[in-house]
């Protein structure tokens, strides 16, 4: 059963006023790293909880098909659109022909037309002519004779007679039948002899070049092949800056639909990552419960991580809800047969969150679909390692899984077959933890030989050995743009590496961790915290810029955890830390304002 924490009031949303200045969503520069822990501290008291996160919209993909080509083709339409009003006309024009959507054609021609009106009134006549040509005209001859027209009778005015000359033999010459008024090719010719416009019977009512130019411009919308009425309807069928109004209610919706909102009104700094209001974990939450043996592993499900995968030494797996605790699943449970035969050391879950892998002491990996209501089904057991299965990891593609064991090696499968794709060797003892770094293409592994290993993931070669640890390697994690590397050892510490310079820059040290476990670490929200268990039972969480401790989550706490703390996580979409622990439970942990931190002088 789950023992929710004392409830905790919720806060209203943001008001009406505050979410409507959300829609002038402007950039920012990256706030500086922040130094000392009463900074961070600062940042999470400007968190306000505003009730658990809301469910109701489902699976994206059951809203829209992003493969279906109506889709497709609107992305592509607002690329266009806001290209457009950013003035990348070329990019625009590239996109559009590459993409063959033609259905867009009337605002690359209206565009043509702004710029073309913009070229008639200031008279650049080079510019011009290029546009001309790939805009399409009613009777095009009989604009360009216009507009050849006008150019000639401007040099005639300025006494530019050697230009004008030139113009009339090889431009106006050959499209001598186009001109309006009997005889006015003639009088062209005539003027090349007078001294005033107005002495040529065609141009007696000359007005004069802004006058000329306006009439031109008028003109040229005449003759436009592309009807007024297409033009209305072309506005009707997206409204102005679509892409711009959609990534500003995104926006919206993540501030909404979080856990926690600021305080303030916040300035986005970057659209290429979800935002999220920094919440430092203070308080417990909730106990999951109902593992009979010790809980080796936990792993929220997928990225939204509304559920939680854990694995015990009671060689089951089980899926939990995040919010109200409940077990959704048991997988492997001898009941229903397929399970595992021994303790389960490691889960993880396709980025879907449809699928869990689960690695286990009996040498298997067995992949299980969890997307029914009911009974999970186990798709497929990965046999091929000799000896305990100590760590599992999905690709981000979700069609491969890295593993890695006692037998001293690593092993790429393909889980849509069951294949073994290659097997990665070179550590001296067995392979404690194994990622993907972010790009997908290096395999990094963790060992009890001390080192930490680099592989390419098509050659399977190791191109990059760190050593330095003390101890053995119990975990490996990298942050989102692949710069850092966090490691932990049986040496009583974590260590922070710039992957740049192949070298740590950051030890972290306080907890516990130099027995017979895996005890691991991790990132915590937005980097700038370092996550992590301890033999002590406590969850550690580090500034990662100075290296201090900021809270031990379980310190004199009737809520901490009874035994070992094998492993911390966070998740971003939840805004919840949970935990793994030796006493058999699983707990996550919040931010809750009411709740005090842990002072300084206790370390």
């Amino acid at each position: 059963m789950a023992q929710p924490a004392g409830g905790h009031p919720k806060q209203p949303a943001l008001q009406q006023n505050e979410i409507s200045l959300l829609s002038d969503v402007e950039s920012s520069t990256s706030p500086q790293n922040n130094k000392g822990s009463g900074v961070l501290r600062e940042r999470a008291q400007e968190a306000l909880y505003a009730g658990t996160p809301r469910r109701i919209i489902g699976n994206d993909d059951a809203i829209f098909d992003h493969n279906n080509h109506k889709i497709k083709e609107d992305i592509i339409k607002m690329i266009i659109q806001y290209l457009q009003d950013e003035g990348y006309f070329a990019s625009m024009m590239t996109i559009q022909d590459e993409a063959n959507v033609r259905v867009n054609e009337h605002l690359r021609h209206r565009s043509q037309f702004k710029r073309i009106k913009t070229a008639i009134m200031d008279g650049e006549w080079s510019e011009m002519e290029k546009l001309i040509q790939k805009t399409p005209l009613k009777d095009h001859q009989h604009f360009l004779y216009n507009f050849y027209k006008q150019q000639y009778l401007e040099l005639i005015e300025q006494m530019e007679y050697q230009k004008a000359f030139a113009l009339l033999t090889k431009r106006l010459k050959p499209l001598e039948q186009m001109g309006s008024l009997h005889n006015e090719f003639k009088d062209l010719c005539y003027l090349l002899t007078c001294k005033c416009i107005h002495d040529a019977p065609s141009f007696k009512n000359w007005e004069g070049v802004a006058a000329s130019r306006e009439k031109l411009v008028e003109q040229f919308s005449s003759m436009l092949e592309i009807e007024s009425n297409d033009l209305a309807v072309a506005r009707q069928e997206m409204q102005q800056h679509r892409l711009l109004h959609l990534l500003k209610q995104a926006v919206r919706y993540q501030i909404e639909f979080s856990r926690y909102h600021p305080k303030v009104v916040p300035i986005v700094p970057t659209l290429l990552e979800d935002y999220s209001c920094f919440v430092l974990p203070n308080a417990h939450r909730t106990t999951f419960r109902g593992h009979r043996s010790n809980v080796k592993c936990v792993d929220f499900v997928g990225e939204e991580g509304s559920m939680l995968v854990s694995g015990s030494s009671d060689n089951t797996v089980r899926v939990w809800d995040v919010e109200d605790g409940r077990c959704l699943h048991v997988l492997g449970d001898g009941d229903t047969g397929g399970g595992h035969t021994s303790r389960i050391w490691d889960v993880t879950s396709s980025t879907s969150g449809d699928l869990v892998v689960s690695a286990s002491g009996d040498a298997t990996v067995k992949v299980w679909d969890i997307r029914g209501t009911t009974d999970a089904a186990c798709l497929m057991t990965l046999s091929g390692h000799e000896g305990d299965v100590y760590s599992a990891k999905y690709h981000q593609s979700s069609n491969y899984v890295v593993t890695g064991g006692y037998d001293k090696t690593l092993r790429l499968w393909d889980v849509r077959t069951g294949t073994l794709l290659r097997t990665f060797s070179g550590h001296k003892s067995s392979v404690s933890r194994v990622i993907f770094n972010p790009l997908g293409n290096l395999v990094i592994s963790g060992s009890k030989d001390s080192t930490i290993k680099f592989w390419d993931l098509v050659s399977g070669v190791c191109v990059k050995t760190y050593s330095s640890h003390l101890g053995e390697v119990t975990s490996v994690e990298m942050n989102k743009d692949g710069s850092l590397l966090l490691s932990g050892s049986k040496d009583n510490s974590n260590r922070l590496w710039d992957v740049r310079v192949a070298r740590p820059i950051k030890r972290f040290k306080g907890h516990q961790n130099t027995s017979k476990n895996f005890v691991r670490a991790g990132f915590g929200p937005d980097e700038s915290l370092i996550v992590g268990g301890s033999e002590d039972g406590l969850i550690y969480i580090w500034d990662a810029t100075t290296g201090e401790v900021l809270q031990r989550l379980g310190s004199n706490s009737p809520d901490s955890h009874e035994d070992i703390a094998y492993r911390a996580i966070w998740n971003a979409h939840q805004s919840l830390l949970v935990s793994c622990s030796h006493d058999c439970t699983l707990k996550t942990w919040w931010y809750d304002e009411k709740h005090p931190f842990d002072q300084e002088d206790d370390f």
